[in-house]
């Protein structure tokens, strides 16, 4: 995902959203990992990129929490 188009779209969900968000990002990145363990994983780069969508998520959803 591009970092621009990510913020974009998870700046306008609401909190409940990006909960959903977060974990979907991190079920994706749990079988990334588990793929590249098991050596199916040609790309490993995917990784990284699905490690920093998470904190992406993570980031924004906390914003959005202090500003409560």
């Amino acid at each position: 995902m591009k970092a621009a188009q990510t913020n974009k779209t998870l700046r306008d969900k609401d909190v409940a959203g990006l909960t959903a968000e977060v974990k979907e990002l991190q079920k994706a990145h749990f079988g990334l990992r588990m793929q590249k363990a098991t050596q199916q994983l040609t790309n490993t780069a995917l990784v990284g990129n699905a490690r920093r969508d998470v904190a992406r998520a993570k980031t924004i959803l906390a914003q959005k929490q202090a500003a409560k």
